[in-house]
């Protein structure tokens, strides 16, 4: 008796396909936890794709596959840890970040945002503080250095976007020097001085963040 095609028709090929997608996105997150786990213990040039590939339990040629280069899991791991998971959705459409576009008022603005800080700060402090330090090391993580840094700033510039279109009357600083201000303060690297290095609370952490980016826009 022959076999029933039937069997393996469309439906059986896409449950197949979902089951396939399934397992290599989770083998996916392994890989990029393993390799944060590592980058932050051991540093970038000290970790390699075989030490990556052991912890995360899975052969070295499927870490290329998945990613095809150290420096290409390195942002990888930025990406989800400035958004907290591997969702293609932009960091400023993300649910927490929402506040931001629902405060009316500038101070509401700020104080949103500087929640904002502390949750990417949370997660992606140890991961900046990696490719700071690794950008010496080659042309692709200085390249990614830099692409953090300017995506730092036009964060900061659609914060300050949303504060001049609920001011009432001229602003206290031009464009440029406000987004300045909030720039300096957006950086993850003051969450791991303040927080990790000095012990503060997130909580006293995010009113800093708060009460430094009022003052600089000359008490909003």
């Amino acid at each position: 008796m022959g076999v029933n095609s039937s069997s393996a028709g469309p439906g059986r090929r896409r449950y197949d396909s979902r089951l396939r997608d399934q397992q290599a996105r989770r083998t996916r997150q392994a890989i990029v936890a393993a390799a944060n786990r590592l980058f932050v213990d051991r540093g970038y040039t000290a970790t390699s794709l075989a030490d990556i590939a052991t912890d995360a339990e899975v052969a070295r040629p499927t870490v290329f596959a998945a990613f095809g280069s150290k420096a290409a899991l390195l942002r990888e791991v930025v990406d989800q840890a400035l958004a907290g998971d591997d969702e293609p959705v932009p960091v400023a459409e993300r649910p927490w970040f929402r506040p931001v576009w629902e405060a009316d008022s500038p101070r509401a603005v700020l104080d949103a945002y500087a929640e904002v800080c502390r949750i990417i700060g949370a997660r992606a402090a140890e991961i900046f503080e990696v490719v700071r330090q690794a950008a010496d090391a080659g042309p692709e993580p200085a390249d990614l250095w830099e692409t953090m840094q300017r995506n730092r700033r036009a964060g900061a510039a659609m914060v300050i976007d949303r504060v001049e279109a609920l001011v009432s009357g001229p602003p206290c600083l031009d464009h440029d020097r406000a987004v300045d201000v909030v720039w300096m303060f957006n950086d993850p690297s003051h969450y791991r001085s303040l927080v990790r290095v000095c012990g503060w609370s997130e909580r006293e952490y995010t009113a800093w963040i708060a009460d430094h980016m009022h003052h600089g826009l000359g008490g909003i």
